[in-house]
């Protein structure tokens, strides 16, 4: 979770290479990685793109507050990460 918060793709493709790692597991406030990655958002393209270059990530998994993240990212107005989100076919 928190290197999805991060702003550093490194940091998330170490723990995406382990297949331990669940990147669906929420965090205390129901929050997935993906959903953090995309309202954190300025910077986290390459998160955002690292996480769904792993099969078993489920981008339009809901969030705490019902939300996907594709719904996060314009809050913060986060154009790089709504665009890809938009090319990959999420909703």
């Amino acid at each position: 979770m928190w290197s999805a918060c991060s702003a550093h793709e490194r940091e998330v493709k170490t723990p995406l290479g382990r297949n331990e790692v669940n990147p669906n597991k929420p965090d205390k406030d129901g929050q997935t990685p993906f959903c953090r990655a995309a309202w954190n958002g300025h910077g986290h393209e390459g998160v955002v793109k690292a996480l769904l270059g792993r099969d078993d990530v489920s981008p339009n998994k809901r969030g705490g507050l019902c939300q996907t993240p594709l719904s996060w990212a314009p809050w913060g107005g986060h154009q790089g990460v709504v665009k890809i989100l938009l090319e990959q076919g999420l909703s």
